[in-house]
């Protein structure tokens, strides 16, 4: 960076320093809701979503061969087949967007194409099944069916933009890669993958299975209720493979590269956190924006409500599953389906 660059920085640091209102109430407070929201996210989500996510994404990168990788998700797969694959994939998953933010990255950094790998990572959060059924039973079918085929539906369009928006630099990034990889030299057996991935997923799941909005004997109700004894048996299963099946040279690696997607990753989320936690608040509190203002643009179904209500559901985050009754409310305000 130049010189000048530099100073006009820290000019605009200093300005901003000695022009701060902290004399008004709203400053202050959304100063304060910014800290609030960074402190909830850190204890719900860091330990139950993040750290499970990094270590997910670190044992693809590691375990799954980069020959599985390209056969769906490479740049000379079948097109059809890689983003049929990534749009849907998400599914099984009960993550939100900053879970599966390592997710996509560990297929990335195997060798994924771009396309695929953004349509992963657009409809991931959407896709997985407990949103879907949650956003039909509270919000109406049509919204449930609305999520899930709007979400495969533009997880496709934007991964094909994006593929060819950065088509040269993906041509470069693939082109010292064969077409043939040869034979996987398997260290051990596809079963034993599967179940070492799949407890890993489950411990994800289950340890963030949010309660029920009614207390019925329903099986989501009996999930909840006994998700810790389900949790605790995948991390002992868990346990047993990784004592089992790895050798102390695999699980450093492994631990390196979780480490890794953790430190590109995680203070960009901070950062994020604390943006939203500025301009719009907590849930039921107020940032920098007032929230009646918002409130005010997102009724009916026109063209202007819809384009603002995704420029600010850009700023705001909601963990998975909890934006269904915070849509309920703002519904019941007046909000339309269209911008909801």
């Amino acid at each position: 960076m130049k010189e000048r660059y530099k100073f006009l920085v820290v000019l605009a640091v200093f300005l901003v320093c000695y022009f701060l209102p902290i004399e008004h109430a709203r400053f202050t407070n959304a100063v304060n809701e910014s800290l609030a929201l960074t402190k909830w996210y850190a204890r719900e989500h860091v330990l139950l979503c993040l750290i499970p996510a990094f270590f997910i994404a670190g044992a693809i990168v590691v375990f799954v061969s980069q020959a599985s990788v390209m056969k769906y998700f490479g740049a000379r797969a079948n097109k059809f087949l890689s983003y049929t694959v990534a749009s849907v994939s998400g599914s099984i998953l009960a993550v939100c967007s900053c879970t599966i933010l390592p997710l996509f990255m560990g297929i990335y950094q195997r060798g994924a194409g771009l396309g695929p790998a953004i349509a992963f990572l657009y409809s991931g959060p959407a896709i997985n099944v407990l949103a879907i059924i949650l956003t039909a039973r509270i919000l109406g079918w049509q919204l449930g069916v609305a999520r899930a085929i709007g979400a495969i539906v533009f997880s496709v369009v934007i991964g094909l933009l994006m593929h060819l928006i950065f088509l040269k630099e993906e041509r470069e990034r693939h082109a010292g890669e064969d077409f043939d990889f040869g034979d996987v030299n398997k260290v051990r057996s596809l079963g034993k993958t599967i179940a070492y991935f799949f407890s890993m997923i489950a411990i994800l799941v289950f340890a963030n299975w949010g309660k029920p909005s009614e207390e019925s004997h329903t099986l989501w109700w009996l999930i909840y209720h006994y998700k810790w004894w389900i949790t605790g048996f995948f991390s002992i299963s868990l346990a047993v493979m990784l004592i089992k099946w790895f050798n102390k040279a695999e699980l450093k690696e492994w631990t390196q590269q979780s480490w890794i997607l953790a430190l590109q990753i995680l203070p960009l989320l901070l950062g994020g956190v604390l943006a939203a936690g500025f301009l719009l608040g907590r849930v039921g509190y107020e940032g920098i924006i007032p929230s009646q203002y918002v409130a005010s643009l997102v009724g009916g179904n026109s063209v202007f409500a819809n384009l603002f209500s995704s420029v600010v559901g850009a700023f705001m985050y909601f963990a998975t599953l909890t934006e269904v009754p915070i849509l309920q409310g703002l519904i019941g305000s007046g909000m339309g389906k269209g911008p909801a």
